[in-house]
């Protein structure tokens, strides 16, 4: 299997984390990608690269130019600054104008309290390049690919971040694959892919479910619920599921069987596995009784459907055993 993996993200590696709790031991470190990649290269059935480098112009297919003009501006010489920045004021999109200074703009396009440090865009640019990768490896007639992104992506939206998401890698990736057909992603993560939600809401081309943790108690909060079915021409082709907590192995698989039903009818010539490990019942972030058996069974499920299949790495914790988690998810393709 063709692994895509950017020693850029170790650029982007934040001290702490702004919760309710005050600050916190920043979870969504650079150690995450390095356990993943240490666990595969011992393995001969993984053959990890580095992707190539990408034209930032390519963001544009997915990201709001002034968005992307923010991220990589908001640390420059003219604007230098060592400490993370970290939104303070947030914005009411529709009733609070952008203001001028982009330092100030962080309240503007951040949801919440995700930080943001020098070496942020660079990281996600290397996150982005190696999703880009994974689907052009799709594209040349690989029946698998799996792109190791940190940062993460599925909770940044066109002209926004949050959930230490800054570039949805994901979506990305599905843009590029819409030039030969439909596509449909399927994330798996613990929390509500809410940004590639927003990107695809009203597109036919590409079909979104997702899996997750109930926002009625559950980050993101504001999105995820049943009701949300899409809109104009992509009515029905957004799919959430939402799960209580405790939710184990048999009511995980029975909620898959739900989400494949439509993938199937959609009868998409890709299909993306937005890869979130933090449903596994050790992870922090999370409150589910999924097991490594469970999260093979998962991988096993998808696998049968002989879909072209990128799996983009999304969220995933418990840094002990992160890199398991991982490759028992992949086995099941290979």
């Amino acid at each position: 299997m063709n692994v895509f993996y950017s020693t850029a993200h170790r650029d982007h590696d934040p001290e702490s984390d702004f919760t309710s709790s005050g600050p916190t031991p920043y979870p969504e470190c650079a150690r995450r990608a390095e356990a993943i990649v240490q666990t595969l290269a011992g393995d001969p059935a993984f053959a990890i690269a580095a992707p190539p480098d990408i034209d930032p112009a390519v963001l544009k297919s997915v990201h709001d130019q002034d968005y992307l003009s923010f991220l990589a501006g908001v640390y420059t010489t003219e604007l230098p600054h060592s400490a993370e920045r970290v939104p303070t004021t947030f914005a009411l999109r529709g009733r609070g104008r952008r203001p001028p200074n982009i330092r100030a703009q962080a309240g503007y396009y951040g949801f919440d309290t995700t930080p943001l440090t020098p070496g942020t865009w660079r990281a996600a640019l290397g996150a982005a390049s190696c999703a880009l990768a994974g689907a052009n490896a799709l594209l040349a007639g690989a029946p698998v690919a799996y792109a190791l992104c940190r940062p993460p992506g599925h909770h940044a939206g066109r002209d926004f971040f949050g959930g230490y998401c800054y570039l949805n890698n994901a979506a990305l990736a599905a843009v590029r694959l819409t030039s030969r057909g439909r596509v449909a992603i399927l994330d798996i993560d613990y929390h509500h892919g809410n940004g590639t939600q927003e990107i695809f809401y009203d597109s036919p081309q590409v079909l979104f479910a997702s899996i997750h943790a109930d926002p009625a108690y559950q980050y993101p909060l504001f999105w995820g619920y049943a009701e949300e079915r899409g809109e104009g021409e992509g009515e029905n082709l957004n799919l959430n599921l939402p799960l209580p907590p405790n939710t184990d192995d048999d009511a995980y698989l029975n909620a898959l069987e739900k989400a494949l039903d439509p993938i199937a009818r959609f009868a998409p010539a890709y299909l993306i596995i937005s890869a979130g490990l933090d449903l596994y019942r050790e992870d922090p972030l999370g409150d589910w009784a999924v097991s490594l058996e469970g999260i093979e069974r998962i991988g096993e499920r998808i696998a049968t459907t002989k879909i072209p299949t990128l799996l983009v790495q999304e969220g995933g914790y418990c840094l002990d055993e992160l890199g398991l988690a991982v490759r028992r998810l992949l086995g099941a393709f290979i």
